[in-house]
């Protein structure tokens, strides 16, 4: 299917200073939200305790709400569906140790008027854990970000690597923004949906990139925003429908998926569209910058057909018996 016709080359290239501007705007503008608000961390991150709590029919949330602020210790506890109408998990940041008394009783006694029903779990986490939860989720994200590094630069070219590198930190940093502006609760699952931005963004720039070693390789012209250009527009349709065809998965998951996977769907919404913006307007117009030369890249993949052709002029050599 073709969205966009291929015959004609759009000048992405010579529209890159916009872009780029808007795209610095957008990462301030996300710097600023995590510095002067800050992200809200949830229980997984800052320790607490999850009661889950199973009635026997439908459950009226703004009602348990309610009965919750009466007490000191729910106050401030946040309450959702979890997987049907009778079911509900509640979040809080007090512990039974904090307490001096079993959050599950307290639980029983709060709620009572709210109907019948059984405490199903009751599951505490110290801040201890949440610390080091949150120590190893940076960290996984560092490694991932090294890793990508690595493979790229083998795969590719330094450039192609930093430039890579570049749009996913664009990414992941206007994600943050986000979850930031709309106060999304971070937890293990939005740690899950920023790791899977990351290797949806970078699948979409290797797949550009790809394009564009393959243009430099056929092309005749020495100009490399015009390489850049066709190659970005020969991708374009297939980018769009893959971006398209996934956001509307998600936005289904974000707007019939329940309270308990909001967060990590409205991130991957998010991440989906920045990540598709970026490997467009971010990530190739940065090869230029980073100063890549066509000319150059071209010598070395010459230079590395030429060894190959050797080895395989050896080994037939070899095989024959002439060496």
């Amino acid at each position: 299917m073709e969205f966009f016709k291929t015959a004609k080359t759009y000048d992405f290239m010579g529209k890159s200073k916009m872009f780029i501007a808007l795209s610095l705007l957008l990462i301030l503008s996300s710097y600023a939200l995590l510095l002067f608000k800050g992200l809200n961390f949830g229980i997984d991150f800052t320790g607490g305790t999850i009661v889950q709590v199973k009635y026997d029919k439908p459950v009226d949330i703004a009602k348990i709400r309610t009965a919750l602020k009466k007490s000191p210790v729910f106050g401030d506890a946040s309450v959702t569906k979890f997987g049907s109408d009778e079911e509900i998990i509640i979040r809080v940041k007090s512990s039974s140790k904090e307490l001096g008394q079993d959050i599950g009783d307290i639980a029983r006694e709060v709620l009572k008027e709210t109907g019948n029903f059984e405490i199903r779990r009751v599951d505490i986490v110290g801040p201890k854990v949440g610390s080091e939860l949150r120590e190893k989720g940076l960290m996984a994200m560092l490694l991932a970000i090294a890793g990508i590094l690595i493979y790229v630069s083998i795969r590719f070219e330094w450039r192609f690597a930093l430039a890579s590198v570049l749009a996913l930190v664009h990414d992941v940093s206007i994600a943050l923004g986000a979850i930031a502006l709309f106060n999304i609760q971070v937890n293990l699952d939005i740690l899950a949906a920023l790791l899977t931005i990351l290797g949806y963004s970078l699948n979409d720039t290797i797949i550009v990139f790809d394009r564009i070693r393959e243009g430099i390789v056929q092309a005749k012209t020495d100009n490399l925003n015009s390489v850049i250009n066709e190659s970005i527009t020969k991708t374009l349709s297939r980018t769009t429908l893959t971006s398209l065809t996934t956001f509307f998965v998600v936005l289904t998951l974000y707007l019939f998926g329940g309270e308990i996977i909001n967060g990590f769907s409205f991130t991957l919404l998010v991440g989906i569209v920045v990540g598709t913006y970026s490997s467009i307007f971010v990530a190739s117009p940065l090869l230029g910058w980073l100063g890549f030369d066509l000319k150059k890249y071209r010598a070395k993949l010459a230079e590395k057909r030429r060894r190959e052709q050797e080895k395989e002029r050896m080994r037939a050599m070899y095989e024959r018996g002439v060496v």
